[in-house]
């Protein structure tokens, strides 16, 4: 078994979202899953292609928070995509399946960093009223700047879109209602954002049972947004966690690119230790 630690989407050296990528581990999905629980971070399996080199599939990911397995993960296939281009360094693009649903994610190694290439997909939109939502995020006073949406680039989120960043990170939501909520409508979860006055978009990922667990980046609600806005972004995570996060998108016939910077993040032990 071989271990990759690694900090995905940081806007500077030492940030980051962690994930851990592992090869040569043929354990099963419940020994997986315990293996995150325990050291309480993402972590993504690559697995060997089914049929090893047809249509370019260079591995199968596995995704597993702490807290479930996840049919997709995008700061985590930012890693993947690290370790398997410096296994091949002379190529484009490579690509990746998704274990759970046998999604392609195109990996791009762009401008010092990474890119994932996906496609929208559908999404239905969960029946939620303004009170409902107010609850849900323990914010009795919510206001929101548009009407929320959900959108999927392979795990639908409930996008939310609030004023300005003071009331972005003045919420501290209810997490059990919102993880209950997302069983019931198949959504994952909420990802709430503002837009700043330079362009620019910053966000908050809701979709953990702990808020220590908070996302400081979330690839996954970075392409949802940009399918709703169809245009690419900049978008800023991080500020909740002490991560400063910056993923950048592209936008083009209803195909996604999510990508940002990757950077090693020494020994496992050290790894965990600073998380």
């Amino acid at each position: 078994m071989r271990i990759h630690a690694l900090l995905c989407f940081g806007e500077h050296p030492g940030d980051g979202n962690p994930a851990l990528v592992i090869e040569d581990d043929p354990r099963g999905q419940a020994e997986r899953a315990a293996f995150a629980r325990e050291r309480n971070i993402t972590c993504v399996w690559i697995d060997p292609a089914a049929e090893p080199g047809v249509a370019g599939i260079a591995g199968v990911v596995d995704y597993f928070y702490p807290h479930a397995r996840s049919p997709l993960c995008v700061h985590a296939t930012l890693a993947v995509a690290q370790v398997l281009f410096a296994r091949a360094p002379e190529a484009a693009m490579l690509a990746v399946r998704t274990a759970m649903r046998g999604q392609r994610l195109g990996l791009v190694r762009e401008d010092g960093g990474y890119f994932v290439q996906m496609e929208v997909q559908e999404a239905a939109q969960p029946a939620l009223d303004g009170a409902q939502l107010a609850r849900l995020l323990a914010a009795p006073d919510l206001v929101t700047a548009s009407t929320p949406r959900a959108t999927s680039i392979g795990s639908p989120k409930l996008l939310v879109e609030v004023k300005d960043a003071d009331s972005l990170h003045a919420l501290v939501p209810d997490l059990a209602a919102i993880t209950a909520w997302s069983r019931e409508t198949g959504v994952n979860g909420m990802y709430v954002y503002c837009r700043h006055a330079d362009g620019r978009y910053e966000g908050r990922n809701f979709n953990h049972l702990d808020h220590a667990l908070e996302d400081s980046a979330t690839g996954v609600a970075a392409g949802a947004l940009t399918a709703l806005l169809e245009q690419g972004i900049t978008l800023l995570q991080g500020r909740a966690t002490g991560r400063s996060c910056l993923i950048r998108t592209r936008y083009a016939d209803d195909v996604v690119l999510v990508g940002g910077r990757v950077e090693a993040a020494g020994s496992e032990a050290a790894f965990l230790h600073a998380g």
